[in-house]
């Protein structure tokens, strides 16, 4: 382990932490923007966070230790995601310890412990968020184990690293497979972070709110835990689609220090377009009936299942 790969891997991850909350701020003013509203300011989830972290945490007299280790243990998976998840470079310590079908048992870890945690105090909205954010769990995560498969098939690989590193080194061609998966991955993307059309993150409607209703009962750090998590989420999904579908720009193992220079601005153009084009979306989309989620994620599944068929069939 060479200390210039492991300065790397610590920047990545600090680099994730920081600009987490600063991607989701973003998205919001693009959302005020295009919809002819007054932007908040763009530091406001620091704020929020900043806030939290000095509140007194209230707790139910009947909460078990599950509720009070869950944030930390949703905050650890979310922080180990990103430090396996390539945004800056490939070749790094930890990126080697697991691949993506591991990666996608690490958002299922962290899920398993929000629905927990939200049904053991044993409140009708926390119930009902855990029993909804299960079902999108069920229903997403094989379109999103489908997307890696084809990535893998094209690239040989398992590892995000070495799928990533495969396509950004090779020559450059269209892959109508990717392109199908690339629509497929997007869906999958708004439904794992609860934004729109599955889900609101400004609402507390108990009809329509998932994410939120599993939050209900925490309060100062350990809501502070949670939100700077989802923050998190976001911004690892949002690096596991440059990986796999624009890794133009990572410094791979044949670059030089120079090439890590260059990945940062990149990665940050990359941000700001993928911030950009996701309150695009949710400004031209309304918010689906819940009932209507599982054909929402069942067109996900289907265009990852005919990027797999046209690979398998024509090779491209």
């Amino acid at each position: 382990m060479s200390p210039v790969a492991l300065a790397t891997q610590v920047l990545e991850v600090l680099a994730a932490l920081a600009a987490a909350p600063l991607l989701l701020g973003f998205v919001n003013q693009c959302r005020a923007w295009l919809q002819s509203r007054r932007a908040p300011s763009l530091w406001l989830p620091y704020r929020g966070i900043r806030k939290l972290f000095h509140k007194d945490a209230v707790i139910a007299t009947n909460a078990s230790p599950l509720f009070r280790i869950a944030p930390y243990v949703v905050f650890g998976t979310m922080v180990v995601a990103a430090a396996i998840i390539p945004s800056m470079a490939t070749r790094l310590p930890f990126t080697s310890a697991a691949d993506a079908i591991a990666l996608v048992g690490l958002f299922a870890t962290a899920r398993v412990f929000m629905a927990l945690a939200a049904m053991d105090i044993g409140t009708a909205f926390g119930t009902l968020g855990a029993r909804r954010e299960m079902m999108v769990g069920f229903l997403a995560e094989p379109a999103l184990l489908m997307v890696i498969f084809v990535a893998s098939l094209i690239s040989a690989a398992t590892a995000l690293p070495a799928i990533s590193e495969r396509l950004a080194t090779q020559s450059l061609g269209l892959y109508p497979s990717l392109a199908f998966t690339a629509v497929a991955f997007t869906l999958v993307l708004l439904a794992e972070n609860a934004r729109i059309p599955v889900d609101n993150p400004a609402t507390h409607l108990e009809l329509t709110m998932i994410h939120e209703a599993m939050l209900l009962e925490y309060s100062a750090r350990h809501l502070a835990l949670m939100e700077w998590a989802a923050a998190l989420k976001l911004f690892n999904y949002a690096c596991i689609g440059f990986a796999l579908f624009v890794p133009w720009g990572i410094s791979t193992g044949a670059s030089g220090p120079a090439a890590l220079l260059v990945s940062i601005p990149l990665l940050a153009v990359k941000l700001a377009l993928a911030a950009i084009g996701l309150a695009f979306i949710e400004t031209l989309s309304a918010k689906l009936r819940i009932f209507r989620v599982p054909e929402f994620l069942a067109t996900a599944f289907l265009f990852a299942v005919l990027g797999l068929l046209v690979h398998l069939l024509l090779g491209a």
